[in-house]
């Protein structure tokens, strides 16, 4: 499958957003290290890659501050 095309079945898709989140979304468990369920009350989550936001495992937009860049 190329970069353009989308998945023609429903599930989960995880998107790296460039210099930002990873954005997740559909049917999916996030689990702490020991296995335990994180809460996501949403469909759509924007997990954080920069490695500095106050709300891990969620992003908080502190990559914008910090200058995080992926690439």
């Amino acid at each position: 499958m190329s970069q353009d095309e989308q998945p023609t079945t429903a599930g989960t898709t995880i998107t790296a957003y460039p210099d930002g989140p990873l954005l997740v979304r559909g049917d999916f468990v996030l689990l702490t290290p020991e296995g335990h369920p994180i809460e996501t009350r949403r469909g759509t989550v924007a997990l954080c890659r920069c490695g500095r936001s106050a709300s891990k495992p969620f992003c908080d937009g502190t990559h914008k501050v910090v200058g995080f860049r992926t690439g």
